[in-house]
This record gives structure tokens, C-alpha cells and sequence, in this order.
């Protein structure tokens, strides 16, 4: 049975929902999954798990949540060459540009993407949730 991280920050409650459902996602392909919000997670939890989702919004200039994501990610970043992860969030304005930007920082960390990104404008509808429940089985098989 894979184990799996599922790691977010969620300002209004839009990101925390994309992660409860790659957490149901990766449940319903019989992984063992764990819900973490970013100040729960750190660098030494890394290896303890076969993958990883990290769930961040677009903030500010397009980028991740600065005070509590952010700095918990850089921690991670030395940990993940050759780990299986998988990156989804919510934005409000903007093209998305955060995620691509995350994507190949995760990349040149070497780690190894499962899946497309997840990403969704204001609140998940149900294609967005669907992506995120995929996303999770990706990340399970």
C-alpha cells in the first residue's frame, strides 16, 4: 500500500477543498493518505512517504503563499529529487503562471511530476474536483 502526503495551504477554503479530494482520490485507489496543512509538514516527513501532493493558491505576483507554504516547500525542495509528487491550487486572477513556475522549480529539484497540475479559478467546481481526485490516484499508483 502506498503512502501518501497530501500537503496544502488554503486562505478561503478553495484549496482545502482540491486537497480533501486528491485525498479521497488516492483513498479510493487503496493508498493509505494523510491530510497535512503546511505549518503540520516539514523537510524530515518526506521520506516517509511513497509520494506527495502539495496544494498552494496563487498569491500576490503570482506566487505561493509566502508566510506558511512557502518556506515549508523550500524546506522540502532538497528532499525531493526522485520523489513522486503532484501540485494543484487556486487562483483568482492571473494565467496560472504560479504553476508553471512551480512545476519546473519541482523539475530542476528533480522530482518526478505523477500528473498534469490541477488548477482552478476561485472555487473548484466539479471538473476541477474530478482533476483533483484523479490527481490523488496518479499518485497512488
Amino acid at each position: 500500500m502506498r503512502k501518501i502526503a497530501v500537503v496544502y495551504w488554503s486562505g478561503t477554503g478553495n484549496t482545502e477543498a482540491m486537497a480533501s479530494a486528491v485525498l479521497e482520490g488516492a483513498k479510493e485507489k487503496g493508498a493509505e493518505a494523510v491530510l497535512f496543512t503546511a505549518p503540520e509538514f516539514d523537510a524530515s516527513m518526506v521520506d516517509d512517504y511513497d509520494a506527495i501532493a502539495f496544494g498552494c493558491p496563487s498569491m500576490g505576483a503570482e506566487q505561493l503563499e509566502e508566510t506558511e507554504f512557502e518556506p515549508m516547500f523550500s524546506a522540502c525542495e532538497s528532499a525531493l529529487k526522485g520523489k513522486k509528487i503532484a501540485l494543484f491550487g487556486s487562483y483568482g486572477w492571473g494565467d496560472g503562471e504560479w504553476m508553471r513556475t512551480w512545476e519546473e522549480t519541482c523539475l530542476s529539484d528533480g522530482a518526478v511530476l505523477a500528473c498534469e497540475s490541477v488548477i482552478c479559478n476561485e472555487a473548484p467546481d466539479d471538473e476541477a474536483l474530478a482533476g483533483c481526485r484523479a490527481l490523488g490516484a496518479a499518485l497512488a499508483d
